[in-house]
């Protein structure tokens, strides 16, 4: 330190203050959330922390500073995360008759209160859907009579609430012979399944939305209420976070306990309203493939969240399944999330 200009020094101070958070970040996916539910925000922003750690990387390197180690030791232990956050190279395996696609899509109501300010999102929604045509269909708060989809005999639609109807649907081109809900307490969100009959094999498909932390999808708003000029607005959203994060944890916990009267390969799809870097993801995933991580391309972006790329969407597979291609579509702004889908393939 004694070495350093004044400068140097108040980057360095910011430096050790950025590797604290990133090390608790690194061990929050550790950590149940109802320990420390307001510290679990440090894991939607790991990336961030990440990319700051590099540029303080950068920053030492140009000037040769041996406070370079703190960043390469923070980078280093974090190699496992990248992954997670950017793929570099996509996998795209030949298609065989053995494949089968799936897609997770949550539809916002399909526009039900004209978030967006056109009359046609869900003849939109339904021509995206047609066209890609997936085998197997997983919305998150879904409406119906709105939608208008061709190919499949097969679904499980479950609605609830009094004033607004919303739910989560499955549709299947391929028999279901067996189907549920999982309930989740206090909440209007919940999880169903779907035994789907595909050839010889039998799947387990889960389709799940877990509890929001509702906040706005504008970051103006959001660094606005940081910032104080509305304080009483950033208290709630602090509290509503922490409600949301303790709330994740019991919904995952409820979903895992009910994963293990199956004996199926299982699919788990949906809207987990969390980032790859939680306790409730790292939960859920289990020792199942993340689809993104084994065959996606660049941040894998499924929530429209301005000017970061949020990924809290996803299509785990189980060892059982070869994945064999991903795909998120960004460019599909109909709704605040945008659909993902996987191909897959059963290992023989």
């Amino acid at each position: 330190m004694k070495d350093l200009s004044w400068f140097n020094k108040v980057m360095f101070v910011l430096n050790i203050v950025l590797t604290v958070l990133t090390f608790l970040a690194y061990i929050l996916p550790f950590l149940a959330p109802k320990l420390f539910p307001f510290l679990s925000v440090l894991t939607m922003i790991l990336p961030l922390m990440l990319i700051f750690n590099l540029l303080f990387f950068i920053y030492w390197g140009i000037q040769m500073k041996r406070q370079i180690l703190l960043s390469s030791l923070v980078l280093l232990m974090g190699i496992t995360f990248i992954n997670k956050f950017y793929k570099f190279s996509s996998t795209d395996l030949p298609k065989s008759e053995n494949d089968f696609t799936v897609m997770s899509y949550n539809v916002r109501l399909l526009n039900l209160y004209k978030w967006i300010e056109r009359d046609d999102v869900a003849e939109l929604i339904s021509e995206f859907i047609n066209d890609k045509n997936p085998d197997i269909l997983c919305i998150q708060e879904y409406s119906e009579g709105k939608i208008n989809l061709r190919a499949y005999k097969h679904k499980f639609i479950l609605m609830k609430g009094d004033k607004t109807k919303t739910g989560q649907a499955i549709f299947s081109k391929f028999p279901i012979i067996n189907k549920g809900d999982i309930v989740f307490p206090n909440s209007n969100n919940n999880a169903i399944y779907a035994d789907i009959k595909r050839g010889k094999d039998t799947i387990r498909v889960y389709n799940m939305h877990l509890q929001s932390i509702k906040i706005t999808p504008d970051v103006h708003e959001i660094n606005e209420d940081i910032n104080g000029i509305n304080e009483q607005k950033s208290k709630k959203i602090i509290k509503s976070m922490s409600r949301a994060f303790k709330a994740q944890q019991e919904q995952a916990e409820i979903l895992m306990n009910h994963k293990k009267d199956s004996k199926l390969p299982e699919i788990i799809c949906g809207d987990m309203n969390n980032s790859a870097f939680s306790f409730v993801y790292r939960s859920i995933r289990g020792d199942l493939n993340d689809t993104f991580e084994e065959a996606g391309s660049g941040f894998g972006k499924s929530y429209n969240f301005n000017y970061y790329p949020a990924r809290i969407d996803y299509i785990f597979a189980d060892k059982k399944m070869e994945v064999k291609s991903f795909e998120n579509y960004p460019d599909f702004i109909n709704s605040d999330h945008f659909p993902i889908m996987a191909r897959l393939s059963m290992v023989k």
